[in-house]
Order: C-alpha cells, then sequence, then structure tokens
C-alpha cells in the first residue's frame, strides 16, 4: 500500500486537475498545517495562485524548537524559522505576506479581510477556495497581572525571542512555570540548564495529562533531582509585582489560592493552548470542542470551499471515537496535506488521530499513544493494563538501560488502547511500533507475533513489546493473575492473605513495603511448607518477572497467587519519588 493509496487519494484524476487549474488559494497562517498544505498544492497544481497571510512575523517555523532555542541547545535563531517568505516564493511561487492578519471573512461573496500590521492598512482580497490553519493561541485565563513586564507566554518566534532577550538583559536568577505540559517541562529543563532556579505550579496533581500519573512520577522524580521544584495541584489565582514601588523592579509574585505567593525574576504562562478561532466563529462557521473549528474526514469546514486544519480543528479520536482536539505537529502537517488534496479535486480522507506524543526530560524519554487509561475509563471504556520494565536492548551488551512500559487494552475483546513508555533509550521506538499496532487494528494479543528487529545493540530476542503481548496472552489463559499499585491499600493486613516479596535480603532491606514477608524466589520451592495454600497471595519483586515466575510456582502448587504488576520499582517511584534506575539486571536487580 503507497503513502497515497492511504489517504484513499489519486492524484492522477487530471479532469479535476484542469478545472481547477486557474483556481486562487487563500491560506490563512503559515505554519504546521498552512505551510505543508501550500507546498502540497503548488506540487499539484503548477498554475494556482497561492497566498498565504500569516499574522506573526515568521512562516513555517519550528513550534517545537522554541524551548531549546531559550535553553541555548539551539543556538542560531534562524534554524527555527524552516522556509522564509522569500524562500518559500522561490521554490514555490507562493506569494506570502507575514505580518497580515486577517480579521473577517464573507463565505458568501468569497472575500477576506485583511490587516497589514506593519502599515495599519486594511484591504479586501478574493478566494476560490479557502484554507484556515490558524492554529492555537496559549491559554490566558482571567487573572490579575498578566501585562507586568517579566511576564511572558511561550508559542511564537516572537515570543521566543522576547524570552531570551529578557534573559541575556536582565539575567534573572529564579523562574516560576503556570503549568506543567509539554511547553512547561521543556522550559523548564532548559531554563534549569541555564542556572535558573526554577519553579512549576499547576492545578493538575501530575505533570503530562498525556500520562497516567503513576507513570508520570518518574518525571517528576528526574525533575526534583535536577532540582526543579514541583508544586502540584496548586491554583494559580495571579500576579503582582514584587515590590509595588518598582525599586525592585522586574521581580513578581505569583499568587495562589490560600498559599503564600511564590516570588521570582520571571514567570511564565504555559497553561496550554486554545484553538484560535475567533475568525472562523465571525464567519459563521461551525464550532465545536473547545471552541474548535468542525471539519469532516476530508478537512472541510461547513461553509463550501472553506477547509480548516492544525491545531484549531475537531478531529475524531481513532481509538475512542469520541472527538477531540489535538494539538500536534504531526497530525497538523498531514491535515494541511490532505485539505490540499482536496481542494485540488482529490478524495484525501483523515482517518483521525492518537495523539502519539514524545517528549525529552534532561536524560529521560516519555511518550505515549492512544488513551491513557484515565481517558478509556472517561470515554466508557473496560480496560486492563500490563507495566513491564524491561531493558532497552540485550543485558549482556554494554550500556543496557532500563524502562517502564504500560500498555492499555479492553477487556474481553483485547482491543488495543493506548500505551506509555518512560526511560532512556528506546522508548520512542516502542511507542512507534505500538502506535503502528492501535492503527493497524491488531488486537493485544498479536503483539506477540510481531516480528521485531533483533541484535544485541538494539533490542533483545524478546523485545519489550512482544513481552507486552506475552504477558496479555497469559492473562488471556489465566496463567498471570494481576494486582496494581492502587489496590495496595485495600490488601487485607489481618493474616486473611500472604503479602509475599521474593527480592534479594538485600533489596528487601533497602525498603520494603510493610507488611510484606520476605522469602527470596529461589529459596520459594523449598519454603513453601511456610505459606498457607488457603490464603490468597499477593506476590511482588523489583520489575514483576521473578514475581511473576513466583506466581507460576505457587499457582502449580494449588495456590491463588497475584502478581504486583510494575514492581516495587514502579512503587517507589509513586511513593518515594525513587527514580527510574539507569542499570538494572535483567530481572530488575539494581546495579551499582
Amino acid at each position: 500500500m503507497t503513502s497515497e493509496s492511504l489517504y484513499d487519494y489519486d492524484i492522477h484524476d487530471t479532469k479535476a486537475m484542469k478545472e481547477e487549474a486557474d483556481m486562487k488559494v487563500i491560506i490563512v497562517g503559515g505554519v504546521a498545517g498552512g505551510a505543508s498544505a501550500a507546498a502540497r498544492i503548488r506540487r499539484l497544481d503548477e498554475a494556482a495562485e497561492i497566498r498565504i497571510y500569516e499574522r506573526s512575523g515568521f512562516i513555517s517555523y519550528a513550534n517545537c524548537g522554541l524551548p531549546y532555542y531559550i535553553g541555548g541547545v539551539i543556538t542560531n535563531e534562524e534554524e527555527l524559522t524552516i522556509q522564509s517568505p522569500e524562500s518559500f516564493r522561490e521554490r514555490f511561487n507562493i506569494d506570502v505576506h507575514v505580518r497580515h492578519e486577517v480579521t473577517a471573512i464573507d463565505p458568501g461573496s468569497k472575500k477576506v479581510t485583511v490587516h497589514d500590521l506593519d502599515s495599519g492598512r486594511y484591504f479586501e482580497d478574493s478566494y476560490d477556495k479557502l484554507l484556515l490553519s490558524p492554529g492555537a493561541r496559549p491559554t490566558e485565563p482571567e487573572l490579575k497581572g498578566l501585562d507586568l513586564p517579566g511576564l511572558f507566554k511561550l508559542r511564537t518566534v516572537e515570543d521566543t525571542l522576547a524570552i531570551h532577550t529578557y534573559i541575556q538583559e536582565h539575567h534573572p536568577s529564579s523562574a516560576v512555570l503556570a503549568g506543567g505540559g509539554f511547553i512547561g517541562v521543556e522550559l523548564a529543563e532548559n531554563l534549569c540548564q541555564l542556572g535558573l532556579s526554577v519553579t512549576i505550579v499547576q492545578r493538575p496533581r501530575h505533570l503530562m495529562n498525556t500520562l497516567d500519573p503513576e507513570m508520570a512520577s518518574f518525571l517528576h522524580a528526574r525533575m526534583k533531582r535536577a532540582g526543579i521544584r514541583l508544586m502540584l495541584g496548586h491554583t494559580v489565582e495571579g500576579f503582582e509585582a514584587a515590590d509595588p514601588s518598582g525599586a525592585d523592579s522586574g521581580r513578581i509574585h505569583m499568587l495562589l489560592k490560600d498559599e503564600e505567593p511564590i516570588d521570582a525574576d520571571m514567570a511564565i504562562l504555559c497553561i496550554g493552548v486554545t484553538p484560535d478561532t475567533e475568525l472562523a466563529k465571525s464567519a459563521g462557521l461551525e464550532l465545536g470542542t473547545k471552541g474548535s473549528i468542525v471539519v469532516n474526514d476530508r478537512m472541510e469546514t461547513s461553509a463550501p470551499d472553506i477547509y480548516a486544519a492544525g491545531d484549531a480543528v475537531e478531529i475524531r479520536h481513532r481509538v475512542s471515537g469520541q472527538k477531540a482536539v489535538i494539538s500536534l505537529a504531526g497530525p497538523a502537517n498531514r491535515q494541511g496535506r490532505i485539505a490540499a488534496d482536496n481542494i485540488c479535486g482529490g478524495n484525501s480522507h483523515y482517518p483521525g488521530s492518537l495523539g502519539s506524543s514524545v517528549i525529552k526530560v534532561f536524560d529521560m524519554t516519555a511518550a505515549s499513544t492512544g488513551l491513557s487509561e484515565q481517558a478509556a475509563i472517561k470515554a466508557g471504556l473496560s480496560c486492563d493494563k500490563v507495566y513491564l520494565s524491561p531493558q532497552s536492548h540485550a543485558g549482556y551488551y554494554p550500556g543496557a538501560k532500563p524502562m517502564y512500559l504500560k500498555v492499555i487494552f479492553e477487556k474481553e475483546s483485547y482491543r488495543l488502547l493506548g500505551a506509555q513508555a518512560v526511560g532512556y533509550e528506546g522508548v520512542d521506538k516502542r511507542m512507534d511500533v505500538l502506535a503502528t499496532a492501535i492503527c493497524s487494528g491488531m488486537s493485544a494479543l498479536e503483539l506477540k507475533d510481531l516480528d521485531l528487529c533483533y541484535a544485541p545493540p538494539y533490542s533483545s530476542a524478546k523485545d519489550p513489546v512482544n513481552m507486552a503481548g506475552f504477558m496479555i496472552d497469559n492473562i488471556k489463559n489465566d496463567r498471570l493473575r494481576q494486582y496494581f499499585w492502587h489496590d495496595l491499600s485495600e490488601l487485607p493486613r489481618d493474616g486473611s492473605a500472604t503479602l509475599l516479596d521474593v527480592r534479594t535480603p538485600g533489596e528487601y532491606s533497602r525498603g520494603h513495603i510493610d507488611g510484606f514477608i520476605n522469602i527470596p524466589v529461589d529459596e520459594l520451592r523449598d519454603r513453601l511448607s511456610e505459606l498457607d495454600p488457603g490464603k490468597i497471595a499477593y506476590v511482588i519483586c523489583q520489575s514483576g518477572i521473578r514475581s511473576y515466575i513466583a506466581c507460576r510456582i505457587l499457582m502449580q502448587h494449588g495456590f491463588d497467587a497475584r502478581n504486583f504488576s510494575g514492581g516495587y520499582g514502579l512503587y517507589a517511584a509513586i511513593s518515594h519519588d525513587e527514580m527510574l534506575a539507569e542499570k538494572v539486571s535483567a530481572c530488575g536487580m539494581v546495579k551499582d
């Protein structure tokens, strides 16, 4: 199957192409969706007149790279701009107008009103086809003090340059960030590496809402080790100058609900983004989730000859089937391409999005695809999950590092719903495999049969994705019974159940869960007489491997045994902010 047939589109429909040969296309917004659409239209139709109006001073810039310019990882400002208006015009013969804001659309007359932000002039322009790619704007709640100097938001290149300049000129020693999503976490890392004391404040109790809370715990631990202060579960109520007299110019108080304010040299709003759809609303286009632009799978809006793509549109989640707004560069680029295909007379369809994402957090990586467990439950799905803690490649080959992998699937049907991983190396690879499996409609049981690459520097003969499939197959066949971190508080501690830790005595002595007795797995067969087969046995080890072996021993001797999914390492991250170890053995024991 070719990439074109994947979207059910035949670019060789020459009749349709000829009919549109002299069409004029106006594109509002020139970053991911808009720029991709413009280039695609030109590749399909050399005769079309294509005009882009972009409100900012830059076109086709790398939003995802903005925090790394602030942190000095990207040192050249020009590297943030993938194309300039001049290069876009020279290569694609596209008329690009930056610092031009489209302020109104008249779908009836097919005209737009444009404001030249430099000259102040307003003028009208006409179109045959119109593509809206306005993106999203930083969410700005109604808070006191949003106009203070030293308070910033981060969305555009201009925002980035303003923050960078402020740091260069004022040499702040501290920063407080409101929000711990992608931008907040990446910006916190970069500011920390510049030497600033960084605090993240947000209302949710864990960072990165694409992750479930227990998986985010590993990121919490890593950021705290780096010196970043996390104030989770706190509400920001506004900002004020630390010294109203101006004697301490620039310092800011972040005001918190029912708490003392936080004092910092600068503050940045990273609360999230909101679809920028005022233009579409005023034009009478149908709006949906969070005020986003409603489109069909051809990226057509409710108005004839008007298309939309990118962060401002409502799409369908490929797993839940529910309407969603997913603000990511990959979907925006694909949507722009699909809109362009259809503008040029094709029949291309957008199948929806999984929301696959990945983020770097210092030396760690976190990634997710599909639904989180929380999202699956909210969508009304009955789900189960497995946790595993494999190594990035064969343990006997130097440099293997652990990761935590969570795979979520639907009970009864074993349909794959989503996955998350946190680790050092190989995280993105496994998440891409799982995203592909979900897109192809594979069941969780089929993961065990995937024929994946193996060589000692890259993987194990049993890849982590295969291992997840083995575990799920064992659940289906009642060879594996599980309990989870959120079940620990409900375990009976009155002697009616056996709580068993099968790690080594040394591991047990360094930390264990109250009430669990210690019998190392290698001694278990010889010590079965110490246990009562009439009691349910809840078994734990460091990663879940040795406790699974122990459960198989016990079950074959008549015990009802349950394995703690994720092991003590997961519990320690959740309860004690313990870091994911950098070196472990194949069975999860931490190496010195």
